[in-house]
């Protein structure tokens, strides 16, 4: 109980000594807004969804190519602008070579055939396109099958690295249109003379990196095959293919790429059909809008070349 001398004041709390109560000038400071929003918790984050991530993904890898794609054709629209101008700019490729670049499956038709190109007549730049795939495909087909059997043989043994591989050396440094009059004296023919200067092109590559990759097979694993006493076609599967796939793959991409360039290269000396027959064409008939127009289409192919190989490898060596 309070004492009978002690003073009180009325508060809203009730009678209070004045000792404990406040003074009634006192005013209650409130708590900063800045400190209660830092002390609010933070909101979870938004849960990206798979499709989302991907869009990004992809967004992130192809919008710098596309402004570099932009200003390169601004520049380039700039510097060949003028009317005096020697080299054609974007628009004037546009306009002159509208029907090639709008129609370019001209003369190209599909049914349960397959693909089938008018023969001698008008036909759009992707039948030479697809003409030139052909012939790729074939010769390419033979490189990658013959190159990775060799390589595989020059890697596993010392013999055949000692007897082969100064003279693959010395014939992987010769060009491939230096190959061009000797298979055509051999095969008399157009068709199986570009096929055979495919092959001889991309092989080298194939060889030289199916054979590092078997040579680079670590020792544990060449143990772990001897202790399982694996035969060769269990190493072959389970220990040498997984070990060189990248190194075989690395070989492919290189062979697929010089498989395009030794094609266009022939085909422009070698005339008839096919992409570089079109570009020689264009050429001697001085429609260098043609030229360009197939020079991009060159290039996209090629590119997706590479990356048809490097996608089959990735997946070849995730299975593995």
């Amino acid at each position: 109980m309070a004492s009978p001398h002690m003073s009180s004041i009325e508060t809203p709390a009730g009678m209070l000594p004045t000792t404990v109560a406040a003074p009634t000038s006192a005013t209650i400071v409130p708590y900063p807004k800045e400190a209660i929003a830092r002390r609010q918790p933070t909101p979870p984050p938004r849960i990206i969804g798979p499709w989302e991530e991907r869009l990004r993904s992809v967004a992130a890898s192809v919008l710098p190519t596309l402004l570099m794609v932009a200003a390169l054709l601004t520049l380039w629209q700039i510097a060949c602008g003028a009317e005096d101008s020697t080299f054609p700019s974007p628009l004037k490729v546009w306009e002159v070579s509208h029907d090639v670049i709008v129609h370019p499956f001209k003369g190209v038709t599909v049914d349960g055939g397959g693909l089938h190109i008018v023969d001698g007549g008008d036909v759009g730049i992707a039948g030479h396109i697809i003409t030139s795939l052909e012939r790729v495909l074939m010769g390419y087909s033979f490189a990658a099958v013959i190159g990775i059997a060799l390589g595989i043989l020059v890697g596993q043994s010392v013999f055949a690295y000692r007897a082969l591989d100064p003279l693959f050396q010395v014939l992987r440094t010769v060009p491939p249109l230096a190959w061009l009059p000797i298979s055509l004296a051999v095969f008399q023919q157009a068709q199986p003379s570009t096929i055979f200067l495919i092959f001889i092109t991309a092989i080298w590559p194939v060889i030289l990196n199916t054979a590092a990759g078997v040579q680079n097979i670590p020792a544990a694993y060449r143990n772990v095959g001897k202790v399982l006493a694996l035969n060769p076609i269990e190493f072959f599967t389970k220990i040498m293919l997984p070990a060189t796939v990248p190194h075989m793959f690395t070989g492919l991409r290189i062979g697929v790429g010089m498989s395009w360039l030794a094609i266009v290269a022939a085909e422009m000396v070698q005339g008839g059909t096919g992409i570089g027959f079109f570009i020689w064409d264009s050429y001697n008939s001085s429609l260098l809008t043609d030229t360009i127009v197939a020079l991009i289409w060159i290039g996209l192919v090629g590119f997706a070349l590479d990356r048809i190989v490097a996608f089959v490898g990735r997946r070849i060596a995730r299975a593995d």
